[in-house]
């Protein structure tokens, strides 16, 4: 079986838009479809999670509309992504997924549950919150002293937006960089400068937009993040799971935004039983 640092990137074209794409594991049963997070592209996934969940299932990541490789222009609305992460699926020719939605990713994939329902069989929503959930509209402000500090010292962002600022957040940041790093060929485009402002307004947006009925969502999901969380504060997780009506709650000790990358030596065996379950 390929892994993920080897996996070829595949393009399907819907609607005159050419989405990029990866998929490994054995192309049986259920797959787990990954939605990924604000200027993620496909490089940016962890392989341990990656890996370790296409040991036992059909795992198809996917660059939305805008991102990435895929062409066409990111829209700045949650519920339009939702409706291209619906199209892509269904071209591939699946009726129903699994999906393992990561921070905004996690809020296309409760997009994806409330438009599309039947095509839904199970969720992991991780390092996210429900729609509507209070302080969202400070997120530009926290991306964007992350990204002075990354300036400042010639970091990646995602070493102050994901991991605690302390000897074992810093270590977990490292090894994370370093498992980033490993596939060196293939590799996707970075994100866009109007991608990432499109995700950001729809972030924003979206945590002023009136709250969900979460309780039509009636498939099983397991919602998971660190309790440092700076980015989705681990209390919207909590309350998100409160408010789905079969959803059980992970929280990582001593761990942030990226608390499931920090945790994979347990996150991914709980994310297995889960499915299996």
């Amino acid at each position: 079986m390929n892994t993920w640092r080897d996996t070829p990137t595949k393009n399907i074209t819907i609607d005159g838009t050419p989405f990029a794409y990866r998929e490994l594991g054995q192309a049986t049963g259920v797959p787990v479809v990954f939605l990924h997070h604000f200027t993620a592209v496909l490089d940016d996934w962890d392989p341990r999670i990656i890996d370790g969940i296409a040991q036992r299932h059909h795992v198809i990541a996917v660059d939305n509309r805008g991102v990435g490789s895929t062409g066409s222009r990111v829209p700045d609305d949650l519920e339009e992504m939702g409706a291209d992460a619906i199209t892509f699926i269904r071209a591939l020719g699946h009726d129903q997924v699994d999906l393992f939605g990561f921070s905004l990713g996690g809020a296309v994939a409760q997009m994806v549950a409330l438009q599309a329902p039947d095509l839904v069989r199970r969720m992991v929503l991780a390092g996210t919150g429900p729609r509507g959930g209070g302080g969202i509209w400070k997120m530009p402000f926290i991306v964007g002293g992350a990204y002075a500090k990354a300036f400042a010292t010639r970091k990646d962002p995602r070493h102050f937006l994901f991991f605690p600022r302390n000897a074992e957040g810093r270590t977990a940041a490292g090894e994370y960089f370093a498992r980033l790093a490993e596939r060196t060929h293939d590799l996707d485009r970075p994100i866009s400068r109007q991608a990432g402002l499109a995700q950001l307004r729809a972030i924003t947006s979206g945590g002023l937009h009136a709250p969900d009925d979460l309780s039509t969502i009636k498939a099983p999901v397991l919602v998971a993040n660190g309790d440092r969380d700076l980015m989705v504060a681990s209390a919207h997780s909590a309350d998100m799971a409160r408010r789905l009506p079969d959803a059980r709650l992970v929280v990582y000790p001593n761990s942030g935004h990226g608390g499931v990358f920090q945790h994979h030596e347990e996150f991914v065996p709980e994310v297995l039983a889960f499915l299996a379950g």
